[in-house]
């Protein structure tokens, strides 16, 4: 079974695809300050060509859902929404944060992905590798990087662009309690969105396309206007 993962969540977007006999076949992964609406359709063209496969050939598609970029999320969504519906195949959603904590597989720290969210705010999970499994202690929310940091106790890998934002702030609150990951885990990764998706499709869980929506966790600044 082939997987093609799209994540967009932020500015470091990436594509990959794999197949559940074999692993990665291949991943793009640009941390560029190019619209994705510009990027993602050569990246994945790239990556089918380089890899010798045709979109037919995918059997299942799979996408972060976020939290992230409002922005992005539509893009890498309705991306793979059109896919689904031409080819007739799954689509599986992924949070956001989740894929991130499976970067950094059977860390024995508590891991904190931590992305920005503007406005003095960081998207942020609590998570725990147990008995082989990456589980989720802290849902996600939106919160000030303080009032988290000072919520967390113990030695925790902090991982994420809100990370690179507030890494003084962490150090200050944090001391030797945290860790930052290595700058290759810094960023999200397609792979780990196609790995989860493939876990999930054996499960037989996929997403009608036609009900899916990103989750924001809150309205976008657009809406609050509007809105009022």
């Amino acid at each position: 079974m082939k997987i093609l993962a799209v994540e967009t969540a932020t500015i470091a977007g990436s594509v990959a695809i794999l197949d559940d006999a074999d692993g990665l076949v291949g991943e793009v992964r640009v941390d560029v300050k190019i619209a994705h609406a510009e990027r993602l359709m050569p990246s994945i063209e790239w990556l089918l060509r380089s890899a010798g496969i045709s979109i037919n050939d995918i059997d299942a598609f799979a996408v972060s859902i976020g939290p992230g970029s409002f922005t992005g999320l539509r893009i890498g969504l309705s991306t793979v929404k059109g896919f689904s519906y031409a080819a007739g195949k799954p689509v599986v959603s992924v949070p956001t944060l989740d894929a991130f904590a499976r970067a950094l597989p059977f860390c024995s720290y508590v891991i904190c992905p931590m992305l920005d969210a503007r406005r003095d705010e960081v998207y942020a999970a609590l998570y725990r590798w147990e008995g082989g499994a990456c589980r989720k202690i802290l849902p996600e929310t939106v919160i000030s990087p303080a009032e988290l940091l000072r919520q967390i106790n113990g030695p925790v890998v902090f991982t994420g662009d809100g990370v690179k934002i507030y890494s003084g702030l962490i150090q200050k609150i944090a001391g030797d309690r945290a860790v930052f990951a290595p700058a290759s885990r810094m960023s999200p990764s397609a792979s780990t969105v196609g790995e989860i998706a493939l876990e999930k499709l054996k499960q037989g869980i996929v997403e009608d396309p036609a009900g899916l929506a990103p989750f924001y966790i809150r309205r976008s600044e657009a809406e609050i206007r509007w809105k009022g």
